[in-house]
């Protein structure tokens, strides 16, 4: 799975002087400029969408840095609503528009999974675990995240997650101020860890702490090289492969302990080992899930607390969470926060939030970057006149239509009383055609009541880092495709304590 010279490789680079780490940097740069021209294909297909202009790979690397203004400037540039480019030897289409997007996803021939690979970068590659999966292996794990969204498992899950709340917002003192989109992503790293891992990882702080830096060492080791050439040693890619060892290798220690005790507990790693899953499977689903959920959901989380600040909706969704613990709670409980509110069934979340249920959906609208990749699988298709040829890339940002000033007026305002766009596939919040997102069940629940403890258990408001009152909320960073997040240091929450035990 890992040959012992990548891995001394990985070792060495790391330990090695600056100069040999920015000498080997220069080599990569050398070998992608090398191959970086002459990447437009002759021969086009006729009817084919226009190529953007542009032939070396230099011209395309924005894609992975700055791809919310990469993918708008192909629209200006070629002056249509369909273009291509080249990938290396890949074709990528990018289309937009309703027609296009009502293709896009209803189009059963576009497959989620292979279009995927391309933008794998920033998950622990693993052959067999999290890449190169067979189909069998792929249906397992979709399958294992249905059953840790059943009523029963999340029912359980509820009190674990607010006590996980607890512990962590404790850390923030009686008051203070922070930044929400590193302390709030903590603490839904947290969180996520606590539902698809198990209490060996998620009862140790340290180790939850060990994996988010890893994951953000992934994060940050994501370069447009890893991705176009992972078969390179570059200094991104040795750092990505230690990190993915390491990350590994904690996972696979936590599961041999369950094993080696013959203990059963209440938690997602169980109810794997229960089902005689295949280790690969097992691991795979840890690996890849835990950095799928805690970036979608940690910058959901994120964003929803930070447009909260000072919004005309914190007070409606504070009275609603009010008026459930007066529904399902004792007046004479003098429990804590996370207490009281771990007394509200799964069933009352779930079908008595609605304001909760606009502000997800407003934030998911506003502030969630991503854009579609699918592979055509063939045969060759037509999107608006436009040949799409088989194996080519297909993507679709959902910009295109989130942002999109005639479906919603001033698309950057946060306004949770926005109705839905009724053209097809108006909303793409959890995604769009099949599969939407498989876990957004759990990710509702997990949105719900860290909202719910932020809300009444602080009292808090935007500053800038001045401490100044902000007016407005920053906007959300495009461009940003893993996080979304504002220029750093342009929000902070100052908070204050209301309550006596969280």
């Amino acid at each position: 799975m890992y040959t012992v010279g990548l891995q001394s490789a990985a070792d060495a680079f790391l330990l090695s002087s600056l100069k040999a780490q920015v000498a080997l940097a220069l080599l990569v740069l050398f070998i992608l400029l090398c191959f970086g021209f002459g990447s437009q294909k002759d021969g086009a297909v006729d009817g084919a969408p226009v190529f953007l202009p542009g032939s070396h790979l230099l011209a395309i690397t924005p894609f992975f840095r700055r791809r919310f203004e990469f993918l708008n400037d192909g629209f200006r540039k070629t002056g249509q609503t369909l273009f291509q480019f080249n990938m290396l030897r890949e074709t990528v289409i990018v289309v937009s528009g309703e027609s296009a997007r009502k293709s896009f996803f209803a189009n059963k021939h576009f497959d989620l999974t292979e279009g995927f690979k391309m933008l794998s970068g920033a998950i622990p590659v693993v052959k067999g675990v999290t890449s190169n999966l067979q189909t069998k292996r792929i249906a397992q794990i979709h399958k294992r995240l249905s059953s840790v969204q059943r009523n029963e498992h999340l029912s359980g899950l509820i009190a674990p997650i607010l006590e996980d709340c607890r512990r962590v917002m404790e850390t923030w003192g009686p008051s203070g101020t922070f930044d929400p989109f590193e302390k709030i992503y903590e603490l839904l790293f947290q969180i996520t860890v606590r539902s698809l891992s198990c209490e060996e990882l998620a009862d140790d702080p340290v180790q939850v702490a060990r994996l988010k830096e890893l994951y953000d060492t992934l994060d940050s080791g994501t370069t447009p090289a890893t991705v176009l050439l992972p078969w390179l040693p570059g200094p991104s890619m040795l750092k990505k492969l230690w990190a993915t060892k390491k990350i590994y290798d904690i996972v696979v220690r936590a599961i041999d302990e369950r094993e080696r005790s013959g203990t059963s507990k209440p938690d997602t790693l169980q109810m794997l080992l229960d089902e005689k899953d295949e280790r690969l499977v097992i691991v795979g689903f840890i690996l890849g899930l835990l950095v799928a959920g805690a970036r979608a959901t940690g910058t959901t989380a994120s964003w929803l607390i930070t447009y909260l600040g000072d919004h005309e909706s914190k007070d409606e969704v504070t009275a609603e969470v009010e008026q459930l613990l007066a529904n399902y709670v004792s007046p004479n409980v003098t429990h804590s926060l996370s207490q009281q509110l771990s007394s509200i069934p799964l069933e009352a979340w779930e079908s008595e939030t609605p304001v909760l249920d606009s502000l997800i959906r407003e934030t998911l609208r506003i502030a969630q970057p991503h854009t579609a990749m699918r592979r055509n699988l063939g045969p060759d298709m037509t999107i608006d006149g436009k040949t799409i040829p088989s194996g080519a890339y297909v993507v679709y940002p959902f910009s295109d239509v989130h942002l999109n000033p005639d479906l919603y007026p001033d698309p950057w305002r946060f306004d949770p009383s926005r109705e839905e766009a009724t053209v097809p596939f108006g909303y793409v919040g959890w995604g769009g055609g099949e599969p939407h997102c498989l876990g957004q069940r759990l990710a509702r629940l997990e949105l719900k009541l860290v909202t719910s403890m932020m809300l009444l258990g602080f009292r808090y408001s935007l500053i800038d880092k001045k401490g100044e009152q902000l007016d407005t909320p920053p906007q959300p960073n495009w461009n940003d495709i893993l996080l979304c997040r504002p220029e750093q240091g342009s929000c902070y929450l100052k908070h204050e304590k209301s309550v006596l035990s969280l």
